[in-house]
């Protein structure tokens, strides 16, 4: 199934559960835990999304490269301006799903168009 979000003044969290309910399967009858969903998720108008508060200064994205000091912070603000509302609605997303072995292919089943 496909399925269309459209984020225009919709809140970046708001929009991320709503998606990775719909990766997950969660809305179909025939759900279960060890299984994908077969939902397909193009998210659009994804720079026109809300964020709200403080958000964009305070929330951090934090990072360790393996070496001695190598621990890496990225406010929203500059994730924003570096790689842009996808990566950070990819971000939450990603967040919102089980850590397991099939988060990584449930995130290939989302598309995110600026």
């Amino acid at each position: 199934m496909k399925y269309t979000i459209d984020a225009t003044e919709k809140s970046l969290g708001r929009i991320a559960s709503e998606a990775a309910m719909l990766l997950m399967g969660k809305q179909t009858p025939t759900y279960a835990r060890n299984k994908i969903g077969d939902a397909k998720v193009h998210i659009v108008h994804a720079s026109s999304m809300k964020i709200t508060g403080l958000k964009r200064t305070q929330k951090t994205y934090t990072r360790y490269t393996g070496y001695p000091g190598g621990q890496r912070s990225l406010s929203l603000e500059q994730l924003l301006a570096k790689k842009g509302y996808a990566e950070a609605l990819r971000k939450a997303i990603r967040g919102m799903l089980p850590a397991n072995k099939l988060r990584a292919q449930m995130l290939k089943n989302i598309h995110i168009v600026d």
